[in-house]
């Protein structure tokens, strides 16, 4: 399996495709990128980011840069630093949701997003050639532990929301940090919002006590978990703390999707503004912008970075993607859990109602998502097979293939970090969904002679 480099950073399984020499060269890389300025590091709870972390800060002193080495600190943290300490980017060291035997490394702007498809080849292009920007001894850059993430970022948090109305509610809540990045930070923010905090998975070890996709069928403890400790919100946390999943005061999975639908509910409802999500993102997003004054919601491709520049450009007040990822621009240009915990919370303040009422106030459509191996030069026969079989149909194949019918849509394309393509359909009900993607996955199953 080769290295996979995506606009959405690197991943590789560690020891295999990922090593310390790729770490070091692609520390250079972004080093020469930036001409010597300084950048912000931080880094997930695996057990190989410490052996990675070293490596990169080889990589990057070597090409003059001085490194402000956060430690152990979520990916919307990173970013956040980027910002407070001026620096020309960040790196995050995250595999995100691949399984325990990946790690990465990620790549931030000055402005602390994701950076664009051009850039993120500008980066690549230098580690491909190896025309490295190496400095002398005396030029040599240094590396410096930087204190105060989860401070700042809790702090940047509590401005946007009213915190005295949550914590007047004395909300009881289960956190799942997955033994990640998200936890201390997590904690921190519900203790300041006068929770009484359940925190399950708590243990920093990168040991993932499940499987590490905040999904229904990894998320049952937490479910079990609300139930027994008569909690008023379960929230699951992936990895590296970018994306949020809810179960509800029932025990009941409610998902990744309705994150940013109940997080955009909220902000619309007081700041009604554009909106933006990508193309994979259920159209909850759409009725909840419609009810609060037929907001506009720009639609991107796959990918955070796309789903940043459009927030950015548009000026949204609200953005982010169905895996449980919200953008609140007012925070960080990235997909924050810790943002997205403080929407909800101040939703359920605001409403007085429990989280399995609102959802129920959101237009239910039934969401499936399907994912099959499928190396990446096998990506666009399947996609070309698909447009050629449903060429007079509404097309969008600004990412990958998304075919609109009055019953459903059905998205299809191949993953920015794993060797997989994806399908996803939406429809009025499961059995409706599950018959549009089963049209695509017949086509992809004959083209790759499954």
């Amino acid at each position: 399996m080769a290295l996979i480099i995506s606009v959405s950073g690197i991943r590789g399984i560690v020891g295999e495709e990922l090593s310390p020499q790729v770490a070091c060269d692609f520390g250079c890389a972004f080093g020469t990128y930036l001409a010597g300025a300084p950048v912000v590091l931080g880094r997930d709870t695996r057990p190989s980011g410490s052996m990675l972390r070293s490596a990169l800060v080889g990589g990057l002193a070597g090409c003059g840069c001085r490194v402000f080495d956060l430690g152990v600190v979520s990916t919307p943290g990173v970013a956040l630093m980027v910002r407070r300490l001026e620096a020309a980017g960040g790196v995050v060291l995250t595999a995100s949701h691949n399984p325990q035997a990946w790690n990465g490394i990620k790549f931030l702007s000055g402005d602390g997003w994701a950076f664009p498809p051009e850039q993120a080849g500008g980066i690549r292009q230098i580690f491909e050639t190896k025309a490295f920007a190496l400095t002398d001894a005396v030029h040599a850059g240094q590396a410096t532990h930087q204190s105060g993430t989860h401070e700042h970022h809790v702090e940047a948090v509590l401005a946007g929301i009213d915190a005295d109305r949550i914590r007047a509610q004395r909300f009881r809540v289960v956190l799942d940090s997955i033994n990640g990045a998200g936890g201390a930070g997590g904690a921190m923010l519900l203790v300041q919002l006068g929770c009484e905090v359940v925190h399950v998975n708590a243990e920093p070890t990168g040991l993932f006590a499940h499987e590490a996709e905040p999904t229904a069928e990894n998320l049952t403890s937490l479910c079990e978990a609300v139930r027994q400790h008569g909690a008023h919100i379960g929230l699951a946390q992936d990895p590296d703390a970018d994306r949020l999943a809810l179960v509800d005061e029932k025990g009941g999975y409610i998902g990744e999707e309705y994150t940013l639908a109940l997080a955009a509910r909220h902000v619309l409802s007081s700041r009604p503004g554009p909106c933006a999500a990508n193309l994979s993102t259920s159209r909850m997003i759409d009725e909840v912008a419609r009810s609060a004054g037929d907001c506009k919601v720009y639609r991107t491709p796959v990918g955070e970075a796309h789903v940043a520049r459009a927030v950015i450009e548009n000026q949204c007040v609200i953005g982010g993607e169905g895996n449980g990822g919200v953008i609140d621009p007012r925070v960080v240009p990235v997909r924050d859990s810790f943002a997205a915990i403080g929407l909800v919370l101040d939703l359920l303040a605001a409403s007085g109602k429990t989280l399995s009422q609102l959802v129920d106030e959101i237009p239910r459509f039934a969401m499936i998502k399907q994912k099959f191996p499928c190396d990446s030069e096998r990506i666009a026969d399947v996609l070309d097979e698909v447009r050629r079989a449903y060429a007079d149909e509404p097309l969008n194949d600004a990412d990958g293939i998304r075919i609109d019918w009055p019953e459903g849509w059905v998205h299809v394309r191949g993953s920015n970090t794993e060797p997989i393509m994806r399908i996803i359909a939406e429809a009025a009900d499961a059995s409706a969904a599950e018959t549009l993607a089963g049209r695509v996955r017949k086509i992809a199953d004959r083209v790759l002679g499954h």
